[in-house]
C-alpha cells in the first residue's frame, strides 16, 4: 500500500500521491501511509466484496483499526517498509483507503480466512502517481507474520488483477519493490508480472540517508491483453 518501499508476502509497497508541505531537516521521509487520496464530495460507494478458495476480500471495518495498527506496528512487517507505523498514522491509512474506494472505484481490501474470520492485512490496488514513466496503478499486500507463507499474498493478488483487469478496466497493472525484497518479487513472479527492467527507479519517497538499499524500485508490470490470454488458458 505494498509507501514505505517493499513489500515482503505481508510487508507492503511503496506508493502514494504526497502533494506534502517540504519536510523539515531531520523530519521523517514520507510514506504511502500519509499519501493525499482524493477525498470525493459525493456519497462514498460501497466497496465491492469478492470471495477466492479460502479468503474473503472486503472492506476496512472499525473492528479492523486494532489488528490493522498491530501489523503496522510491527518491524519485521515494516522492514522494507521505512519502520513501523504509529496508531495515528495507520488509522489515517485506512481512511485514505475508504477515500480511494469512493474516488477511483478500487483500492485496497482488507483480507480475512473464510475459515476463521480472521484479519489477515489486505490486498488490492493502489494509485502510484509518482512513476517517471507516467501515473499507473499498483497491485500491492501487507499481511500479518502469522499469516506469511502460505500463499494468501498471491491467491488475493491474482483476484485483484482479475478485479482491475475485467472490472475496472485497467490497460496495465504494475508492482515494484527493492531488490532486497526477494518475498515480494516471488509473489509478482507467481502472480504473472514481468520484470522490466527498462522502468526501474529511484522512489522518491524513500529516505536516501536512513535507508540506502530501498532507495532503487524494481519494476515488474502486466497488461490486460496479456492477463487476458493467460486467463483463458487457464480456464
Amino acid at each position: 500500500m505494498s509507501g514505505r518501499p517493499g513489500r515482503a508476502d505481508g510487508a507492503g509497497t511503496a506508493r502514494g500521491e504526497d502533494g506534502a508541505a517540504p519536510r523539515p531537516a531531520g523530519a521523517p521521509a514520507p510514506r504511502p501511509e500519509d499519501a493525499a487520496v482524493p477525498r470525493p464530495a459525493r456519497a462514498a460507494r460501497p466497496v465491492p466484496e469478492r470471495v477466492t478458495r479460502r479468503l474473503v476480500l472486503r472492506a476496512f471495518t472499525e473492528a479492523d483499526r486494532e489488528p490493522f495498527a498491530a501489523l503496522n506496528a510491527d518491524p519485521e512487517v515494516t522492514r522494507h517498509l521505512q519502520g513501523p507505523l504509529s496508531r495515528e498514522r495507520s488509522d489515517a491509512f485506512v481512511d485514505r483507503i475508504a477515500a480511494c474506494w469512493s474516488e477511483r472505484g478500487y483500492g485496497l481490501w482488507a483480507l480475512e480466512r473464510r475459515d476463521t474470520g480472521e484479519f489477515l492485512g489486505y490486498t488490492g490496488l493502489w494509485p502510484a502517481d509518482f512513476l517517471p514513466g507516467g501515473p499507473g496503478v499498483e497491485v500491492g499486500w501487507r499481511l500479518a507474520r502469522p499469516a506469511w507463507g502460505q500463499g494468501y499474498a498471491p491467491e488475493a493478488a491474482r483476484e485483484a488483477l482479475r478485479f482491475g483487469f475485467s472490472e475496472v478496466g485497467l490497460a496495465e497493472i504494475v508492482s515494484f519493490t527493492p531488490a532486497v525484497n526477494t518475498a515480494s518479487l516471488r509473489v509478482m513472479a507467481k502472480i504473472g508480472l514481468v520484470r522490466d527492467a527498462s522502468r526501474d527507479f529511484d522512489h522518491p519517497r524513500v529516505d536516501r540517508a536512513a535507508y540506502p538499499d530501498l532507495v532503487r524500485h524494481l519494476v515488474h508490470a502486466l497488461d490486460a491483453p496479456t492477463w487476458r490470454a493467460g486467463a483463458d488458458d487457464s480456464g
